[in-house]
């Protein structure tokens, strides 16, 4: 049976059952499709497709410590132009942010001299926090380390010694003497104890560092980088900061001898407390030097410098230049969801979703009101979620031009939904999708 319809003096002709059988296919195109969901269930999800969710604006930062692992940061445009260091290899970084502010090649590989005790004193802090060994444990000095041949404690094999004692004289005194009695206690051997220190370079990615000896002794396999060097100051300080304040004594007293700390800006700069010199024919003069001013922590390193003085002056002039001419904003804090979001087939509809680690950013100064932050997800994401697991990615434009961006990750777990609620959601993805 027909009809017609005067549509605008047009005539539309329609089907009263073509009309009905279009009405009752409806529940059975639902059925299909829930079917189809059930059967899809163990298909992996589509490619992730980023999508814009949000931004915001950094907040002052607080005091914390050194995120793990940095994020890609590209050089800002307009940077302030680093002034001229009279050294070899130079390197000046930020600790809050894991960014390096300015360098000089600072990939060529060095001497380290006396700064291979930054690893020596890492190594022995280690073997403390893990009770292996213990401040007031006495030690017995060996033949070998008494004739240790360079800077000495003056340490004796008729008389034992502490481990405090012995860790005093290593970062203060820069003792090799010192450093070799260390070195046995804790492994053995000076060779097994090396096999230790290499083994925590890789650990923490100092790819092109290669120690020998735990005193800095000139050697040919022997060797570092500022970049690598800086990486070690930072994570000496973050990691055992129970132990650093005895970088920032200035002299030590031991069997009757008072030797002063080596590093002058100990003496000069209210602000420095850190962190170690070194100096050998083959290295020239070297200095770590670490300054904090309220939040932000710098560590600049000075390889090849000409003399003891140009090493203490050209380190100062890095550290006044990192602290005037960039400031370091705090943009999200470890553990506290950026946003939330949506979860398809999981027991909860949505996740949170954050950093493990404060996230900061190093910008010129006087620029943080000009950055824009832009947080993309992955979509869709399907449940099993992993807490941990990458979910998306903040990033950073100052003035329009990208600088940074921050892996994010889910703070929680998402475990699949039952049968049902995953075939529900199948039917919404399906139909999201067409």
């Amino acid at each position: 049976m027909t009809a017609t319809n005067d549509n605008g003096g047009k005539h539309v002709r329609f089907s009263i059952m073509g009309r009905f059988r279009l009405l009752s296919m409806r529940p059975f195109t639902f059925s299909c499709a829930l079917f189809a969901a059930v059967a899809a269930l163990s298909v992996p999800a589509a490619a992730d497709i980023p999508l814009v969710i949000a931004a915001k604006t950094p907040a002052p930062a607080p005091a914390t410590a050194a995120p793990t692992d940095p994020p890609v940061v590209m050089q800002a445009a307009g940077a302030p132009v680093a002034p001229a260091v009279a050294a070899t290899s130079w390197v000046l970084i930020d600790t809050l942010s894991g960014q390096t502010l300015g360098a000089s090649n600072p990939d060529e590989r060095r001497d380290p001299a006396s700064l291979t005790k930054l690893m020596t004193a890492y190594v022995a802090f280690g073997a403390l926090r893990a009770k292996t060994i213990t401040p007031s444990q006495m030690v017995a000095v060996s033949q070998r380390a008494w004739k240790a041949e360079g800077s000495r404690m003056f340490i004796e094999p008729r008389k034992a010694v502490s481990v405090d004692e012995l860790l005093h004289g290593v970062v203060i005194q820069s003792g090799n003497d010192a450093s070799i009695a260390v070195a046995e206690l804790v492994a053995g051997t000076e060779e097994a104890f090396v096999e230790r220190m290499n083994r925590e370079a890789a650990r923490l990615s100092l790819m092109s560092t290669h120690f020998t000896n735990a005193t800095g002794l000139s050697d040919p396999q022997h060797y570092s980088t500022a970049t690598d060097i800086a990486r070690l100051a930072a994570a000496l300080i973050h990691d055992f900061p129970e132990f650093y304040p005895i970088y920032s004594q200035k002299e030590f007293r031991y069997n009757n001898i008072t030797q002063s700390n080596r590093n002058r800006l100990l003496w000069t700069d209210p602000y420095v407390d850190g962190v170690k010199t070194g100096h050998t024919d083959a290295a020239g003069w070297c200095l770590v030097a670490s300054a904090k001013r309220g939040d932000r922590r710098l560590v600049s390193v000075v390889l090849g410098a000409n003399s003891d003085s140009a090493r203490a002056a050209e380190s100062q002039k890095l550290l006044n230049w990192g602290f005037q001419s960039f400031d370091t904003v705090s943009l999200y804090q470890s553990g506290k969801p950026v946003t939330t979001l949506r979860v398809w087939k999981g027991m909860k509809r949505d996740v949170d979703a954050g950093f493990i680690a404060d996230r900061y950013l190093t910008l010129p100064k006087g620029k943080a009101d000009k950055l824009a932050l832009t947080l993309e997800s992955k979509e869709p994401l399907v449940a099993p979620v992993l807490n941990g697991q990458p979910v998306g990615v903040v990033k950073v434009a100052l003035e329009g031009k990208p600088v940074a961006e921050f892996p994010m990750i889910a703070l929680e777990e998402v475990p699949l939904a039952n049968l049902f609620g995953r075939a529900v959601d199948t039917v919404k993805l399906w139909f999201t999708s067409r």
